[in-house]
């Protein structure tokens, strides 16, 4: 019988921000390690699951049974933002989990780009957990890019114009606002993709976090989301019993009496589903598509009629990668499934135009 709590690392940061590649390298790193994942994706389907189940994102290679991810060991919420559906959906995975403790080393749980920490970590403090979880850390990404270009994400100038020029969104969190409640909950702050940014950036980008987060919290730069999974987990910061005293902005709009509206309420997602299609092609539509609509972010799996592999492609923003992961299983049938996720999308334009590449 496991008489201790068992750990949960809680991963935040926007869309693109890398915490999927982050979490896809702790994996790897944690052959010693049982883990269970609790992936909180935006759209329609499981995309990122479906990565790390195959610990296919790139920089991540998996060797015969070096990572040692707990079989059906992915917990999977679509429905909506975990920091809105805590009591709906993540406290029923969490008895699941309750019940296999004894197989359990340690939980890792990625949220949606838009989440807010603190009620997360604050359902760690409800009885039926509290008695046998902990949060061992909460680590906030951000993108070293992003915040070096004037932006806190991809998306941010594009969203901060349409939450000024509608009157109905007058009391949701800002995108400031919601990345100055990430990092406040933080116990460590990573900094992702510094290979694409110089040093006096980096330098300054650690300086504006610090001016957000308490002077004890650590900020770490990494590139491809390489990271000594040793800085990441075991951090014993018990988390959930500093998280009432944070007062964050979320806290503040309560109590000014303030409309509950958080920023992902108002993203589109689609579901794209093919067959066989041409990768270069469909490349191509969807760079126009990126010019001409308010895409955030896209990834998913491409089938080839003439490769044996499935290929994976993520954008984010204009800046598109896409490589071959593994085969095709025995078992499966080669499909192609794409998620994009934005604002005010033209689905119909979205449907026709990727339709174009399939074969």
């Amino acid at each position: 019988m496991n008489l201790t709590k068992t750990p949960a690392t809680v991963i935040t940061g926007f869309l693109g921000s890398g915490k999927t590649t982050l979490l896809s390298n702790i994996i790897k790193q944690s052959a010693d390690k049982r883990i269970a994942i609790i992936v909180n994706e935006f759209g329609e389907t499981d995309i990122d699951s479906d990565l790390l189940r195959s610990c296919a994102i790139q920089g991540c290679q998996k060797n015969n049974n070096e990572v040692t991810l707990l079989e059906d060991g992915i917990y999977e919420l679509p429905n909506g933002c975990i920091c809105c559906t805590v009591e709906e959906e993540f406290l029923p995975v969490m008895k699941q989990l309750l019940e296999r403790r004894d197989q359990i080393d340690h939980i890792l749980i990625e949220t949606s780009g838009l989440a807010l920490p603190k009620p997360l970590v604050q359902a760690f403090n409800w009885p039926e957990v509290k008695n046998h979880f902990t949060v061992d850390a909460v680590i906030t990404v951000v993108d070293g890019l992003a915040l070096t270009e004037g932006r806190f994400a991809h998306s941010h100038k594009q969203l901060e114009s349409q939450h000024q020029a509608d009157e109905s969104l007058e009391h949701e969190l800002s995108i400031q606002e919601l990345y100055q409640d990430q990092l406040s909950a933080a116990d460590l702050v990573i900094i992702s993709k510094t290979d694409l940014i110089n040093a006096q950036q980096r330098l300054h980008i650690e300086t504006d976090i610090n001016t957000h987060t308490d002077d004890s919290i650590k900020v770490i730069s990494i590139e491809q989301g390489e990271i000594n999974s040793e800085l990441i987990l075991g951090l014993e910061a018990r988390s959930e019993n500093r998280i009432d005293s944070l007062h964050s902005h979320h806290d503040h709009h309560h109590q000014q009496g303030k409309q509950h509206h958080h920023a992902h309420d108002d993203f589109d997602s689609v579901l794209i589903s093919m067959g066989n299609v041409d990768s270069e092609k469909l490349l191509q539509q969807l760079e126009t598509l990126i010019k001409m609509q308010n895409i955030y972010r896209a990834k998913g799996f491409l089938a080839l009629a003439d490769k044996p592999m499935r290929q994976v492609i993520q954008a984010v923003g204009a800046r598109i990668e896409c490589y071959f992961d593994r085969l095709w299983k025995a078992d499966e049938t080669p499909r192609t499934e794409i998620v994009i996720i934005g604002k005010q999308l033209n689905l119909k334009q979205i449907k026709n135009s990727l339709k174009v590449a399939e074969l």
